[in-house]
């Protein structure tokens, strides 16, 4: 007997008939923020990551967001990354531990300087531990300038400061415990298009004679992978977490000018 499609497999975890499921979908839970709906490529992307991570897009464990490219960021919410974790069979306990010392960023509460998430697994003898600090993650208040005159606008990071860094932790935990792979909170979404924003607008190219052989070793391969994977929100996110300064505006320039270089059918025909 033949393997169902995907969207077949897909529709049978909820009794559906698959062309309404796709439909619905479209029309609901993948439905893009400017209210608009994705494309067929868009949308097969996100089918890919619900099915392969057992996520349920009804219940927002899994949505669409756009990025700057055409292309699509799937976005696993909290619980969702919290089932996946639990469903997970080598899964055997988490643990959370924070700083004694305390900070208050512009605009927050009063958080712990760092968390620490320590992940257990029953084939492994030792626990996987990741600590994130609040001064490498935080993001202050929106601040923007409107018919009213300068606004601020408070994000979670300022109503739920402590939280939202244990999520931080939990995540990055998770990846390396579990090697989840291809998907980001909405924090991390949000900072991927900001990235993404910032190098369009960039007048100069960084200077290579600044930039050390090892950087430009390690963004070359970065752009070959994405180039035969389509996974070019996933090089800038490594970009973010591994370079700083010259060298991240770097990582970031060149991707940005790969990526411009995709004839748009092939990169739509690699994302799907």
């Amino acid at each position: 007997m033949d393997k169902p499609k995907l969207t077949e497999r897909f529709a049978e975890r909820f009794n559906v008939d698959p062309a309404k499921l796709f439909e619905t979908l479209k029309a609901t839970a993948f439905r893009q923020r400017d209210g608009s709906a994705p494309s067929n490529e868009q949308m097969m992307a996100l089918l890919v990551v619900a099915d392969q991570y057992g996520l349920n897009p009804f219940t927002r464990e899994v949505y669409a967001f756009p990025d700057k490219h055409a292309g699509i960021i799937p976005v696993v919410g909290v619980d969702g990354w919290s089932r996946i974790i639990n469903q997970h069979d080598q899964f055997d306990g988490m643990e959370f531990r924070s700083a004694d010392t305390r900070v208050t960023p512009d605009g927050a509460k009063e958080c712990p300087e760092w968390m620490e998430c320590i992940i257990y697994r029953r084939d492994r003898s030792h626990p996987v531990k990741i600590t994130e600090h609040l001064d490498e993650v935080y993001r202050p208040p929106f601040e923007g300038v409107g018919s009213n005159g300068p606004y601020r606008n408070s994000g979670p990071w300022q109503t739920h400061t402590k939280r939202m860094l244990r999520h931080k932790a939990m995540i990055q935990c998770s990846r390396l415990a579990f090697g989840f792979v291809g998907i980001f909170d909405q924090d991390e979404a949000e900072r991927i298009i900001e990235a993404q924003a910032t190098v369009v607008v960039e007048p100069q190219l960084a200077d290579l004679s600044q930039i050390p052989a090892r950087t430009q070793g390690l963004v070359s391969k970065l752009i070959e992978r994405a180039e035969s994977s389509g996974a070019w929100n996933s090089a800038l996110e490594y970009a973010q977490e591994h370079f700083q300064g010259m060298d991240l505006t770097f990582a970031q320039q060149q991707i940005h000018l790969a990526r411009q270089q995709v004839p748009a059918p092939l990169e739509a025909r690699q994302a799907s």
